[in-house]
């Protein structure tokens, strides 16, 4: 009999274990449940006897795919995998799959609510500005870029986007303007929110180059892994420009001397909140498990990654 495991630090609600229980018994798989475990060895030993895995920010590395004899597939109930060893996978013949689109709203919804937060400083009591008329720059128009630009424009804000992996027809249709090229993003808007996954071609990719050319009162806006901005270009961003905010779903390593030096013109969540909704946490997790299903037994490797 199949067996998955659902390894979470950072458990589903039981409304989504319920639902990923169903489903998984609807198609006649065990199911074994490891919730806000302490080590990495617990969850090594969890592994020995499972065909698969949803997991959420837990790591999967080479550890615990040697230690998963039987692993035949991986799912990540969520759209970044940076947290998988997709070489140690890939090389034992195990299929890694995400959930796109599932946190998507969840994400842009909290990247609008971060800049709202910011431009009316806080809730402080003192006077902000507002979104409405200005221009927001989308890098990346994937399900969140796409969900924030229909939010942004709702707020009567001005949308561009580049992407060149999505069609220019495809961007324009939507009523955003297309920039050719991402320095041409980063100099005509003063809002900029990056969703790019983070990878060798993307880490820190955010740089001096591109933040220095942003319009007074430049905000940039992070919904994505702090990897992908350059810290010291970031800090040399506060250090020269009085004007410029960062809004962050992940805390950079810097964050200590942005608190310390800049505590009006940064904002951190506590921890990564992004797909932290009770819709996104069901929507993810159902997906992984219909996934796995349907890879055990019709070999569908639709959202496969490796």
């Amino acid at each position: 009999m199949t067996k998955v495991l659902i390894a979470t630090v950072k458990p589903f609600a039981p409304i989504a274990v319920e639902g990923i229980k169903k489903i998984l018994d609807d198609a006649g798989f065990q199911i074994a449940l490891l919730e806000k475990y302490s080590s990495q060895d617990e969850l090594i030993s969890a592994v020995s006897d499972v065909d698969a895995i949803i997991f959420r920010s837990d790591s999967i590395d080479k550890e615990v795919i040697d230690a998963g004899k039987n692993l035949k597939i991986l799912v990540r109930a969520g759209a970044g995998y940076d947290n998988v060893d997709l070489e140690a996978a890939t090389a034992k013949g195990i299929c890694v799959m995400n959930t796109p689109g599932q946190n998507s709203n969840a994400v842009a919804e909290l990247g609008i609510g971060m800049m709202i937060l910011m431009n009316r400083n806080r809730f402080n009591g003192t006077a902000g500005t507002e979104l409405r008329g200005k221009k927001f720059g989308l890098q990346a128009y994937g399900h969140i870029g796409k969900i924030m630009g229909h939010i942004g424009k709702g707020l009567g804000m001005e949308l561009y986007a580049h992407d060149p992996y999505i069609d220019k027809v495809i961007i324009e249709n939507d009523g955003v303007k297309y920039s050719e090229s991402v320095k041409d993003l980063y100099k005509t808007c003063q809002y900029i929110a990056t969703n790019l996954p983070a990878n060798e071609k993307t880490k820190a990719c955010v740089n001096y180059e591109l933040l220095s050319v942003m319009p007074k009162g430049a905000t940039l806006v992070n919904t994505a892994r702090k990897e992908i901005i350059d810290e010291k270009s970031l800090v040399k961003m506060f250090e020269e420009r009085p004007d410029f905010r960062y809004i962050t779903d992940t805390a950079p390593d810097c964050k200590d001397i942005l608190t310390e030096k800049y505590p009006d013109r940064y904002f951190a969540t506590p921890k990564k909140m992004g797909a932290q909704t009770a819709e996104a946490n069901i929507n993810a997790g159902l997906a992984a498990a219909r996934q796995i299903v349907g890879y055990i037994k019709n070999g569908n490797t639709t959202f496969k990654v490796n």
